[in-house]
């Protein structure tokens, strides 16, 4: 192209701008466009179902498990095979091609090797008995940070560890709903009843001091009687790993934000940010799962304050930019404000009534450096490593191709057939999520160990 050509926006006449423009959009064009999207989304969605509308999750090859989930030798990794015929034996898709195993089967044999293998090696996934699963919030109020995408990687890494996990969808948005092929009617599949449950509770709570008082109770309306009779296993789906379950959203899961303030206003008492956690303890979910990834909207809203209070770990996303460096503090900046504000409210009453005062207490906050490019933006990575010290996490996760392809398929880094890549395509784009497990599992360990060693001596 010459040099001399002026630049395109240069000359622009209005009358032939005039001839392409379209006739003013109306409301009824909203609705247009959104059913042009899910009919795209539908589509892009299908391509990674089955015949029955279903995602299927792919089998693992003896490679794979070897060299990712069961670190052994291959050939001692057959030889146990053909010493124990009742193990799972993989199927082959040619005739003495390789071994292809379920994720269902690696389970299994993980539990074999756990049992009857090697003492110095972790088979089976580390969590101290008697403690309750821990509840991972990933959350940022600035949009593509790769906040869904990190929350979905480390539940599935989670998963390949053998680790069981439940994953809440709080973003009336639904990405990682779709991500994990969930099928969500209304908001009575999501958390809103679990929340209103939670509201009930304390009126009823309220209607009692007010009959001991001799005064009328309030009524429960009909959404908040069909929401007392709702437990957690009543709105958790199965997804197609075997071991990740997940509580999905969809839009009408919005109106929480709006019906929420009404709640509270009825009642000054209710402790909306306690909501969330509490009723996943009451439901016993901290006992059947190990971990519980909440993936909440990208705004300080009533949602994400119910998963950020619920939360034992805190990971914040963000890109190596300054602007997402400033809004990643001006997201602190508001935690802050907000959950001081709660604190001294609620110490203020506390006070008065000579009550243990409450403060909000995470095991750990983490930042995370997600999409990184280090040609570009090693710099300024490293000024972000400088300001945030510890907080930040180790390990930089890296934008890849593969990362790129997987998301124009509709699946995740590990649901990806390794065969579809280049095969050092795959193990490099596959090692950033693996590192960034890594830094999250040597801090959930840590903090398990640190809660066993608080109960033991507690218990001395």
């Amino acid at each position: 192209m010459s040099s001399d050509l002026p630049p395109p926006y240069f000359n622009i006449s209005p009358d032939a701008a005039f001839a392409q423009l379209d006739a003013p959009t109306d409301t009824a064009g909203f609705a247009q466009i959104a059913q042009a999207c899910q009919q795209g989304r539908s589509d892009l969605a299908g391509r990674g179902m089955d015949d029955t509308g279903r995602k299927q999750l792919r089998r693992f090859s003896t490679w794979e498990i070897t060299k990712y989930l069961i670190p052994v030798a291959p050939a001692h990794f057959r030889r146990v095979l053909r010493q124990n015929p009742d193990l799972p034996q993989g199927q082959s898709e040619t005739e003495g091609g390789a071994k292809w195993f379920t994720l269902e089967e690696v389970l299994r044999l993980r539990a074999h090797f756990g049992a009857e293998g090697s003492k110095a090696k972790d088979y089976i996934p580390y969590r101290p008995k008697g403690q309750p699963a821990k509840i991972v919030a990933v959350a940022n109020f600035k949009g593509g940070v790769g906040k869904t995408s990190t929350c979905a990687h480390l539940a599935m890494s989670a998963a390949l560890d053998g680790y069981r996990v439940l994953m809440v969808d709080l973003d009336s948005q639904g990405s990682m709903t779709s991500i994990f092929g969930g099928q969500v009617a209304d908001e009575w599949a999501t958390v809103f009843p679990l929340l209103a449950r939670h509201y009930g509770q304390t009126l009823q709570a309220d209607n009692q001091r007010r009959l001991d008082r001799g005064e009328a109770p309030l009524p429960l309306d009909d959404t908040l009687s069909e929401a007392m009779g709702v437990k957690t296993a009543d709105v958790i789906q199965k997804t197609h790993w075997p071991n990740i379950d997940l509580i999905g959203a969809q839009l009408n899961l919005y109106w929480s934000e709006f019906q929420i303030p009404v709640w509270r206003m009825q009642s000054r008492g209710w402790k909306l940010w306690d909501a969330l956690g509490d009723i996943l303890a009451a439901d016993g979910v901290l006992d059947d799962y190990d971990l519980v990834f909440l993936d909440t909207p990208p705004a300080l809203g009533y949602l994400t304050i119910n998963g950020l209070s619920a939360a034992d770990i805190l990971l914040v996303p963000l890109g190596a930019s300054f602007l997402e460096f400033d809004s990643t503090g001006r997201f602190f900046d508001m935690l802050h404000s907000t959950f001081q504000s709660i604190e001294s409210s609620e110490n203020t009453a506390a006070r008065a009534l000579g009550r243990p005062e409450m403060a909000f207490e995470w095991d750990a906050v983490r930042a995370v450096i997600t999409r990184y490019d280090g040609a570009q933006q090693a710099e300024m990575a490293g000024l972000i490593q400088a300001y945030l010290g510890r907080t930040i996490s180790p390990y930089r996760q890296d934008f890849t191709a593969l990362i790129g392809q997987a998301g124009e398929s509709v699946n995740g880094i590990y649901e990806a057939d390794y065969r579809d890549f280049n095969r050092e395509t795959y193990v490099r784009g596959r090692a950033t999520f693996d590192e960034t497990y890594a830094a999250f599992k040597t801090l959930l360990l840590g903090i398990w160990r640190r809660d066993e060693q608080a109960a033991t001596q507690a218990a001395e």
